[in-house]
């Protein structure tokens, strides 16, 4: 029964559309997210939340079509009917059901003069939702719930692949873990999944890809807290894309590695994981407060780098001069390879955000590759799917160093299966045969003089 805004399913709606709104005005969903951390409705806010913004182009579309001037709502009432639209044709809670727990949630945003308009227009999308979304879906972006530059860009970059790439993005993403096996076996942990009631299964194109860990995707996503062996160090969560890169880096005990761009620290704990003895690791993020993140995964997995608050780029603020013989550059990116992880990036980036990440990317890999150390090694890596934050990026880099070339690698499906090869340099796509997110990698290695 609904009939108060103290209820939790109107709570989760309310709640579910304030972040929804904060995302729409240019916040991330991270951000806007954070006030339900600590609720008990968390995991209902998130998903309501998370769905909204992933079909939120589409959906905002039908709602509008409904509204005489849709600019003149409130934006959190205007937010909670794009959610409560995505109740009615995403979930299978009942239409009427969600009707009701809108109303009441205009209450619980305390803007109980919209309940009728909110009451009407849904009934109304109830009744109508099927010829609502049928005109919607004449325009490829709205019926794939992508801003129109973005459907451009991969069309332009993937003419045969853009269709999955759109499709993957909506997907729900897997969870997936990467196992230390160094101190717990792959069986054995899959046995304590089960023991756990839970159910997993080995990534296998990512089993003897490298010593000391497997990726293991579950069947569905818990709370890490409730993972077996999580406090104990035995597993990390990350995508099996993510997995590749010490492998590709190649680092031998007692190398000097750096990490130029490394919170959370995923990539950073899964470098040290891997060796078989320690390194002498640096550990840079331009972000203090997201270096803390590095610090925290280190704690829990037993592991210890020098971590440094520093912009990469101005090598003087924290580099001894002392050149690294592997260096990882992580670069900062637009996120478009990993957007069924974080919808809110089709609502963030936009078009000309991409040419100020590919600056900033030249800037960061050409300020890495002064130090590092003559026949060294340095991976570059993105969460990006385009050619202007990759290929194009490392292109301008060998162009401009003459010291720099091409460095051996596993490329395309000798990578993962479905990796293609670029002119310099593998893609993994999202939604390919890997199962992974998108990655970009490259290998460079340095000459020990000018040519």
């Amino acid at each position: 029964m609904s009939g108060s805004s103290d209820n939790p399913g109107v709570q989760a709606l309310a709640e579910a559309a304030r972040a929804v709104a904060a995302v729409v005005q240019g916040r991330s969903a991270d951000e806007a997210l954070a006030p339900s951390e600590m609720s008990p409705r968390r995991p209902a806010v998130r998903a309501i939340a998370l769905g909204t913004l992933r079909w939120y182009l589409r959906l905002r579309v039908a709602v509008e079509a409904l509204l005489n001037r849709p600019g003149q709502l409130a934006r959190e009432v205007h937010a909670l009917l794009v959610a409560a639209a995505y109740q009615i044709e995403y979930s299978r809670d009942a239409p009427p059901l969600v009707v009701s727990l809108a109303v009441d949630a205009t209450r619980a945003l305390r803007q109980p003069g919209a309940a009728g308009l909110v009451n009407a227009v849904l009934r109304r999308f109830v009744r109508e939702r099927g010829s609502l979304l049928a005109r919607a879906d004449a325009d490829p972006a709205v019926r794939t719930a992508h801003p129109p530059w973005l459907v451009a860009a991969l069309a332009q970059a993937w003419p045969e692949h853009h269709e999955q790439i759109l499709q993957a993005n909506n997907a729900h993403p897997p969870m997936v873990l990467r196992l230390n096996t160094r101190r717990r076996s792959a069986a054995d942990y899959l046995a304590d999944l089960r023991a756990a009631a839970l159910e997993g299964s080995i990534v296998e194109w990512t089993a003897g890809i490298q010593a000391g860990s497997v990726a293991v995707a579950l069947e569905r996503p818990v709370a890490v807290g409730s993972l077996p062996g999580f406090r104990e160090g035995w597993v990390s969560v990350q995508d099996a894309g993510a997995q590749l890169a010490p492998m590709l880096l190649g680092a031998s005990p007692g190398m000097r590695v750096l990490d130029a761009c490394a919170a959370p620290g995923t990539k950073t704990s899964h470098l040290l994981e891997s060796a078989a003895a320690p390194l002498d690791l640096t550990a840079v993020d331009i972000d203090a407060g997201r270096l803390g993140r590095v610090e925290e995964n280190l704690r829990r997995l037993g592991l210890a780098a020098r971590l440094v608050a520093a912009d990469v780029r101005d090598p003087a603020s924290f580099w001894d001069g002392r050149p690294f013989d592997r260096i990882l550059v992580d670069a900062p990116c637009s996120g478009t390879g990993v957007i069924r992880r974080h919808p809110d990036i089709k609502l963030l980036r936009r078009a000309e955000d991409v040419p100020g990440f590919a600056a900033a990317q030249l800037e960061i890999l050409r300020a890495a590759f002064g130090m590092l150390a003559p026949g060294g090694r340095l991976v570059y890596a993105t969460c990006s799917v385009l050619p202007a934050e990759n290929e194009a990026v490392v292109g301008r880099l060998l162009e401009g160093e003459p010291q720099a070339l091409p460095a051996d690698m596993p490329r395309g499906e000798r990578l993962a299966p479905g990796g293609l090869a670029r002119p310099i340099g593998t893609q993994l796509l999202c939604g390919g045969a890997a199962g992974s997110d998108g990655f970009y990698y490259a290998c460079l290695g340095k000459t020990t003089r000018g040519t």
